[in-house]
Order: structure tokens, then C-alpha cells, then sequence
């Protein structure tokens, strides 16, 4: 969430007369991020999240959109995306495509106990259990395939050894799915960011997971090593630590119990996990796109959360 398209406050009024919200009465930008323009839009109705998509197009926002929806009518605390007085929940402001959804309460809790890890784990559960008949399909657009892509711009600026660890990974990723074992994983609608800065909690109750805009069709031990490689680990080494990596594993279990395969593959996801996330942090890093409001992260996190998964290759399940 960055601010790369500015706008004004006369140009979210003109936004919100297609609407029946009331009228705007604070208007704030969001710096956090780095894919969107995101704002703030207080009403005389309600509390709103505005974003224009920077990069993903009209024809791919559907399926993040209406997936949002569908979670939301399923209990899922999710923003859920706003209709305009035409019924459409896709709109453009400034020639992009835009989306005005409900603000959540509570706050990003940075320095999670076991019991916010528990909470996240459920949650997760439930948002996969309720994903299964949503029926739209979209890949994982910083999957396996947008790696093999973007690496290759992303070697020129790191070391020989940052280069042999991430060419390495790569392609024990691409081994990895290509066999039966990774295809048979049980998968479908994944949030596949699901970072302490994307939940929220009022008086230590979760009250809601928001920026789904890398949602996308993936298996759920992804989306569980995801949550695991942020909410679950001591920073300044990357290890997973013992208290918070049980909570959370067996706050899912108790919804969703793993199967046979995916607890086998689940060192390997929290790789796939690491990898992801190193090569989009060096990408935006090594090649920025302007924003008026943004702060690329720091490469070097995942880079030792990847290093501490390949030399640690430990059973989660001696935490579980």
C-alpha cells in the first residue's frame, strides 16, 4: 500500500457521489506497501479503504474482489467490497481500476504472543475451509512461474553466494513441482500474504485480514508456510521459534487437519515461502517503481529466513 497516484480531495467526492455512503470527511494516504495507491476515506457513513491498482489489470481484479466477498459472507472477517448505486463493485478513478471496501477495526500487532498466532492459524483454516466452493480460478501471480522470471533480472546485484543460494532454490522448487506428490496437495483460494501487517486485532481479538491483491489460486500449505515465515519467527535469525510455531500449527489443525503429504512438504513450502518473498524484496529493492509514499523492504530478511529453512530442514511437527 503506497501512494503512486495522488489524488485530492474533490476527486474522491466526485468517486463518491456514484455512491450512497454520504459525504467525505477525511481523506488520508496509506504509506505502507508497495504495490497500490491506497487512502483512507472517512464518510459521514462509514470508514472505507480506496485503492487503485497500480499493476494488476480489470480483468484479473474479479477474482480478488468477489473472493473477498465471498469470505466476508462466510463469517471471514475480510473488507468487504462496496456497490455502487449501479451494483458494480469494480470501479476507476484517474483511469485505474479501483475498489472501495469496508475499514476494518483494531490494529497490526507487530510483536505477536502464542494466543495472536493461535487466532491467526484458525482464522487461516477457515478462510481455505470456505474458499473451496469459491469458483473462480487465478494462479498465484508471484508464483513458481513469475520467479523463474523475474530472478534472472535480480542476479546482476547480489553476491556469488546470494546468486548460488537462489539459483539453488529455484530449481529444487521447480523439481519439487513437478512431481505427484506437490500436484495432489490440496489447494484453491490462498491470501498468500498473510504478514502481521495484514491482520488486525482489537483488544487482542482478531478482528480481520485484509490486502488480498496477491490472492490467488495455490496449494494451503503455501499459504500456511506464509503465515508460519512472518508470525512465527525470532527476526534476527529467520528460526521459526517453538511457542508461537505450535499455537499457530495447531490452531489450524483443529479446523483443518493436515494430511499425510502436506505435513511431509511442509519444510519444503516454508522454502518456496522464503523464496518468494526474497525475490519480490529484491525486485522492488534492485528495480523500483516510483511511488510518492513508499519504502521498499529490506532484501536481507528473507535471504536469512531462506538460508536458516535450507540448513535447518527441521520436523515442525517436533513443535506441533
Amino acid at each position: 500500500m503506497a501512494v503512486f497516484t495522488p489524488l485530492d480531495a474533490s476527486e474522491v467526492e466526485a468517486f463518491l457521489a456514484r455512491f450512497d455512503l454520504g459525504t467525505l470527511c477525511e481523506l488520508q494516504g496509506i504509506a505502507s506497501g508497495i504495490e497500490n495507491t491506497n487512502y483512507f476515506v472517512t464518510t459521514t457513513r462509514g470508514r472505507f479503504v480506496l485503492t487503485l491498482f497500480e499493476r494488476l489489470s480489470a480483468e484479473q481484479l474479479p477474482f480478488y474482489l468477489r473472493l473477498m466477498h465471498h469470505l466476508a459472507a462466510h463469517a471471514i472477517p475480510v473488507p468487504d467490497p462496496m456497490a455502487d448505486r449501479e451494483g458494480h463493485i469494480l470501479h476507476r478513478i484517474k483511469d485505474k481500476p479501483a475498489a472501495l471496501v469496508t475499514r476494518l477495526p483494531g490494529h497490526s500487532v507487530m510483536q505477536p504472543a502464542a494466543s495472536h498466532c493461535a487466532q491467526i492459524g484458525r482464522c487461516l483454516a477457515r478462510m481455505h475451509l470456505a474458499a473451496r466452493d469459491y469458483p473462480l480460478q487465478q494462479p498465484n501471480l508471484r508464483g513458481l512461474a513469475w520467479q523463474q522470471q523475474t530472478i534472472p533480472r535480480v542476479l546482476p546485484y547480489m553476491s556469488a553466494g546470494q546468486r548460488a543460494l537462489i539459483v539453488n532454490e529455484l530449481a529444487h522448487q521447480t523439481a519439487l513441482a513437478a512431481t505427484s506428490a506437490h500436484a495432489g496437495l490440496p489447494r484453491g483460494a490462498v491470501h498468500a500474504d498473510l504478514f502481521r501487517d495484514n491482520a488486525l486485532f482489537e483488544n487482542d481479538r482478531l478482528t480481520g485480514v485484509f490486502d488480498w491483491y496477491f490472492a490467488g489460486v495455490d496449494s494451503w500449505i503455501f499459504d500456511l508456510a506464509v503465515a508460519l515465515n512472518d508470525w512465527c519467527i525470532d527476526p534476527p535469525s529467520g528460526a521459526l521459534e517453538s511457542a508461537r510455531t505450535r499455537a499457530l500449527l495447531d490452531a489450524y489443525q483443529r479446523e483443518r487437519p493436515l494430511q499425510a503429504d502436506e505435513r511431509a512438504l511442509l519444510p519444503d513450502a516454508l522454502r518456496a515461502a522464503a523464496l518468494r518473498f526474497w525475490t519480490s524484496r529484491l525486485a522492488d529493492y534492485h528495480l523500483p517503481r516510483d511511488a510518492h509514499l513508499l519504502t521498499p523492504h529490506d532484501p536481507a530478511h528473507f535471504e536469512r529466513v531462506l538460508r536458516q529453512r535450507v540448513d535447518a530442514e527441521q520436523n515442525l511437527f517436533a513443535f506441533a
